[in-house]
């Protein structure tokens, strides 16, 4: 078993964009995670930091120099190439969202209908995500009078009061329709599937110890690792590689 450097610590950053619950409710459940993953993979020190925004993702990364992520589909896109990120694993998260977008409206009675006016959503912080990865040619934010709604449950409310015309909304989002009071939303339009959460590995990482990561991740989320996986929202991790990822790093931009 490769192992890290003697003495040196791995830190390792998990940006869930689309997770529900706060950072700091989940950043107990990681750090039992963190003792797990250096366990298994014979590290003297893992230290992981859960985030849910982007902007402070990049803050930790610049501070901390982490080893590897666990990163949302949009945020791993993102950081891609400057961060000269590798694809090593991916990971399934629970109820976590990000997978699918579904244009929602109580309404329109079309995707073309709702163009033009008032589309409600949290997703649009990275218009080259959506524009390129998921509407692709059915649309662009553009094509909408955007409105920022910030909090997942709020762009429900806002589209099911009629106070938007139309919403977009991921996947975790429309499992909570009924529980957010939008009922009367119907879908009008679905993306295609997402690939799940990026492992991906920084710089930082070694070979021996990076090869090493990669061949346990299918492991770590069995056995005793069930229960903390669990915790932290992984359904299951597993080795992957770029291939994986060709077509959205395409439409992204490469």
């Amino acid at each position: 078993m490769a192992t890290a450097q003697a003495g040196s610590k791995v830190n390792v950053l998990i940006l869930n964009e689309n997770g529900v619950g706060s950072a700091s409710s989940a950043q107990e459940y990681v750090d039992r995670l963190m003792v797990h993953v250096a366990g298994e993979n014979g590290w003297a020190e893992a230290e992981g930091k859960y985030q849910t925004s982007r902007r402070m993702a990049k803050t930790w990364i610049s501070e901390s120099d982490p080893h590897y992520g666990i990163l949302s589909l949009a945020a791993f896109l993102d950081l891609r190439a400057k961060h000269k990120l590798e694809i090593v694993g991916q990971a399934e998260v629970t109820n976590g969202g990000g997978r699918q977008y579904f244009v929602v409206s109580g309404s329109e009675a079309s995707l073309d209908a709702c163009k033009g006016k008032a589309l409600g959503t949290d997703h649009g912080d990275d218009a080259n995500f959506i524009d390129r990865v998921v509407g692709k040619s059915d649309f662009q934010l553009g094509d909408f009078e955007l409105v920022d709604t910030r909090r997942p449950m709020k762009t429900i409310k806002a589209a099911a009061r009629g106070e938007v015309a139309c919403a977009l909304i991921d996947d975790a989002q429309k499992k909570s329709l009924s529980k957010a009071g939008g009922d009367n939303l119907k879908v009008l339009w679905s993306s295609a599937e997402l690939p799940p959460m990026v492992i991906a590995a920084f710089p930082s990482a070694g070979s021996a110890e990076k090869k090493a990561f990669k061949g346990s991740l299918g492991g770590l989320c069995s056995g005793a690792g069930a229960s903390v996986c669990k915790e932290v929202g992984l359904a299951s991790m597993h080795a992957a590689s770029e291939s994986d990822y060709a077509a959205v790093i395409a439409d992204y931009g490469g």
